[in-house]
C-alpha cells in the first residue's frame, strides 16, 4: 500500500511540472510575439532624419512630401528653404491652431500642395532653375522630431544640333544643357570638344570632329544626358583634291608670272614706239 502510494505521488509530481513547463513555455512565446509585434511597429515609425536627392526637369510640377507620420501626433510642421545666397524660406503650420505662417517666402511658385493640416507638402509649379537648393521638412510630433531633407537639382535638357562646317568635318552640339551634356562619335574621329558656360548655369558642349580617312562617308553623334539621350547622323562630302603646292608658293609662282608679263610688255611698248618714231624720221 506504500508502494501504490509513493507511486501516485510521484504521478502527481510530474503532472505537475509537466503543467508548469507547458504554462511556461505558452507565457514565452507571448512574450516572443509580444517582441516580434513591437518590433514590427517600430519598423514602420520613419527614420528620425532622411537626405534625398531630388533631379527634377524644369518647367515641370515637383511635390517634396515630408514625414509620414500619423498627423494627429503633429505638433507642428516647418518648411525650411535655402536657396543660393538668399535668406532661408520659412513655412510654418501649427496643428492645434491651423496657424499657417511664412517668413522671406515670395515666390508664389511656391506653395503647400494642399492644406497642410491635411497634407504637410511642398509643391514647386513650375520648376525654374531658380529652385534648386536644400529643402528641409521639421515635424514636431508628441513621440520626437522628425526630419525630411531634399537637395533639389534642376534639369535642362540641351537642344542638339549636328552640322558640317568644312570638308570632312561635322560639329555636334547640345545647347544650353544642365548639366553639362556628353559627346561621343561612331566611328571615331580627330575631335576637340568645347564648353560655354552661361549665366544661367547651363552649359554649351561642342564637339567638332574631322576625317581624314576618305573612306569614311556617314558619321553620327550621340549625346549623353540625364534627361535623356540623342543621336544625329550627316553624310560628309567627298572632299576636294589635296593641292600639290602649299599657298604661299602659289602666290610666289603668280607673283613671277604677273612680273614676266610686265616685262614683257613694257618690251613691247618700247619697240612699238620705237618704230614709230623711225617711221616718223623718214618722213
Amino acid at each position: 500500500m506504500h508502494t501504490l502510494g509513493r507511486i501516485s505521488t510521484l504521478r502527481l509530481l510530474i503532472s505537475i511540472i509537466i503543467m508548469g513547463s507547458e504554462r511556461v513555455s505558452a507565457s514565452s512565446n507571448s512574450i516572443q510575439q509580444l517582441a516580434s509585434s513591437r518590433n514590427w511597429n517600430s519598423s514602420l515609425e520613419p527614420p528620425v532624419e532622411v537626405d534625398i536627392s531630388l533631379p527634377v526637369l524644369v518647367d515641370t510640377k515637383a511635390v517634396l512630401s515630408c514625414s509620414p507620420i500619423l498627423l494627429t501626433n503633429v505638433i507642428i510642421t516647418t518648411w525650411e528653404i535655402f536657396l543660393g545666397d538668399k535668406p532661408p524660406c520659412i513655412r510654418t503650420q501649427r496643428r492645434d491652431t491651423n496657424r499657417i505662417s511664412k517668413t522671406n517666402c515670395t515666390d508664389k511658385r511656391m506653395t503647400w500642395l494642399n492644406r497642410p493640416d491635411q497634407i504637410p507638402a511642398l509643391q514647386i509649379d513650375p520648376v525654374a532653375i531658380t529652385h534648386e537648393g536644400h529643402y528641409r521638412c521639421i515635424v514636431a510630433a508628441h513621440d520626437g522630431n522628425f526630419f525630411y531633407e531634399y537637395q533639389l537639382q534642376v534639369l535642362v535638357a540641351p537642344e542638339v544640333t549636328l552640322f558640317q562646317s568644312e570638308n570632312r568635318t561635322a560639329v555636334c552640339k547640345a545647347v544650353a544643357g544642365r548639366p553639362a551634356a556628353r559627346i561621343s562619335w561612331t566611328p571615331g574621329g580627330d575631335c576637340v570638344p568645347a564648353y560655354e558656360y552661361w549665366s544661367n548655369g547651363t552649359v554649351t558642349v561642342q564637339s567638332t570632329c574631322h576625317w581624314a580617312d576618305g573612306n569614311v562617308s556617314i558619321v553620327s553623334c550621340s549625346v549623353f544626358h540625364e534627361t535623356g539621350n540623342w543621336s544625329r547622323s550627316i553624310e560628309l562630302n567627298p572632299g576636294v583634291r589635296t593641292l600639290a603646292f602649299p599657298v604661299s608658293h602659289l602666290l610666289i609662282i603668280l607673283y613671277l608670272k604677273s612680273s614676266i608679263f610686265l616685262v614683257i610688255l613694257i618690251i613691247v611698248g618700247i619697240i612699238y614706239f620705237q618704230r614709230i618714231n623711225d617711221c616718223r624720221a623718214r618722213e
